[in-house]
């Protein structure tokens, strides 16, 4: 693979090497190899009809549907700048996404298209379901081609963050960056030809799009589920030619929650075929990654982290490197390098916490249209990650928590993350979550929801006397709240905003309700 491919000239190659090939496997449909390229080739026709212009952004709707892929390959053919939205997003959220990209076209393959409609002319002839319609306030109307943008420049991707950090970013990404990540992914966990993998993940998120394009550019199969179901990706795993998933510990843990822990055994649920597990976009946790380890035997967990704005895949933690050092994010991908830093820019010691930052070839172009934020992300040459990390004496990375989740309790700081991880280690807990809320004498307590593992009662009184034991006396949680599974937002991952929002509007009733107000320090 040319690590500097336009991306559509790398899926299109792909397609011609594997032709004859099975690409995607949804229920009720199927495409090919050959289909993926005629019908991609057939949006890129279309949009040339309707007069796109080069590096121009075009919104590409998508919900893992079978003919998605071919939208995105269609809009790279084309010379143009995906921007993959969710079908399902409000109106207002996709009113926003459009007040940013400017976009005159969004591309909606139906499942009925057909790569033989060569023209949007000819697809209005047929009468049948247009793949692309015209947007934004000339919708309907022949709108003039948008002024050209430096930054979209070799552009392949507008992906918009989730918004965990404040208000929704587009985060713009080059081919050049995003094809050459793909390949240093690629060596490090190796897609195969005819492996299939079930995507689970939205290909709005980079998480999902550089599984799917991994797969594909290996010549494998991309098995589409009708949507997440815990008790279906269990039968899938078990029934069907499964080689790989890719998964948030989100999904992990509501498998688990099916399964009896008396039953976790390889003999019960065997998947002789999956060969690896893809996790990342939240904290797996040494328990939750010990007992799927359990569950699925035969398959190596593999914890990534990475950002949208680095490309994804910064930091992978095989299955040995974790038991040895469970705290650690792993092996630094190819080409990536670290740093932890103090406010100054300055390294910090090991054993200091600090913010991490990363430098690679794969860093973002910035985010669409804003200088300043774009500017604000950067030491120098350095990605600042947000995320608070200490190295160890082997040179080691452990993330501690981001620095907007930073809980200041009495003039104390706190890191969530250190609290979750030692409630994880209580026999009986299967998740936590922990969030700061404010406190007229402390500036804030510390609020920890805790998801009991199936079968088992939440004792608080044993929990804090154990944590009084793994934690400094002012991180002990101030409350505690009882849950059957961690909030999530609309990524499928766990989500503190929601949390916070929990408890500030007292939808959450806690177990403790006396609270010491002295300061613990």
């Amino acid at each position: 693979m040319n690590s500097t491919g336009n991306l559509g000239a790398l899926v299109a190659a792909a397609c011609q090497q594997y032709h004859g090939a099975l690409a995607i496997d949804a229920a009720g449909d199927t495409v090919s190899y050959d289909h993926l390229l005629q019908n991609g080739m057939a949006v890129a026709a279309m949009l040339e009809d309707l007069g796109v212009e080069k590096n121009e952004p075009v919104h590409v709707r998508v919900s893992n549907q079978p003919h998605d892929f071919a939208g995105l390959l269609g809009v790279w053919l084309a010379g143009c700048v995906a921007v993959p939205i969710h079908r399902t997003s409000p109106e207002a959220v996709t009113a926003r996404i459009l007040d940013r990209t400017q976009a005159r076209f969004a591309v909606d393959v139906p499942r009925t298209f057909s790569g033989t409609q060569q023209s949007a002319r000819a697809a209005q002839a047929t009468q049948a379901a247009p793949p692309i319609e015209r947007i934004g306030a000339n919708a309907g109307t022949q709108a003039p081609a948008p002024a050209p943008r430096e930054q979209l420049d070799d552009a392949a991707l507008i992906i918009f963050t989730s918004g965990s950090t404040g208000a929704p970013k587009g985060v713009v990404v080059t081919h050049q960056a995003f094809s050459a990540k793909l390949l240093s992914i690629d060596a490090m966990i190796h897609f195969r030809k005819t492996e299939r993998t079930l995507l689970l993940l939205n290909i709005t998120f980079s998480f999902g799009i550089w599984v799917s394009l991994l797969t594909l550019l290996g010549g494998g199969t991309l098995v589409l589920p009708e949507k997440f179901d815990p008790t279906l990706l269990l039968a899938q795993l078990r029934e069907r030619t499964i080689h790989r998933v890719g998964v948030v510990p989100t999904m992990l843990r509501a498998l688990l929650a099916l399964v009896p822990t008396a039953s976790r055994n390889a003999d019960t649920f065997a998947c002789p075929d999956l060969r690896q597990i893809l996790t990342g976009g939240e904290q797996l946790s040494e328990q939750l990654a010990t007992q799927i380890e359990a569950l699925f035997p035969n398959a190596d967990l593999i914890n990534i982290f990475g950002l949208t704005e680095t490309s994804t895949c910064d930091f992978f933690q095989f299955p040995n490197y974790r038991r040895a050092k469970p705290a650690s994010l792993g092996l630094p991908s190819s080409r990536v390098e670290f740093r932890v830093v103090d406010e100054m820019q300055m390294p910090v010691p090991p054993g200091t916490i600090g913010e991490l930052q990363l430098r690679s070839p794969f860093l973002m172009r910035g985010y669409l249209d804003e200088p300043q934020l774009t500017a604000a992300a950067f030491a120098d040459t350095w990605f600042r990650t947000g995320d608070l990390a200490i190295t160890t004496g082997s040179g080691d990375v452990q993330l501690m928590g981001r620095q907007k989740e930073l809980i200041v309790r009495g003039g104390n700081k706190v890191t969530p993350m250190e609290i979750e991880q030692a409630i994880t280690m209580f026999e009986g807990v299967g998740a936590a979550m922990a969030v700061g809320a404010p406190d007229a004498i402390l500036g804030e307590r510390i609020h920890a929801l805790v998801v009991p593992c199936s079968g088992n009662a939440l004792d608080v009184a044993a929990l804090r006397a154990f944590l009084c034991l793994k934690l400094e006396k002012y991180k002990v949680p101030d409350f505690f709240y009882e849950a059957d599974a961690l909030p999530v937002g609309r990524t499928g991952k766990a989500d503190r905003r929601e949390l916070r929002s929990r408890v500030a509007t007292g939808t959450l009733v806690p177990l403790n309700r006396h609270v010491h107000q002295e300061t613990d320090r």
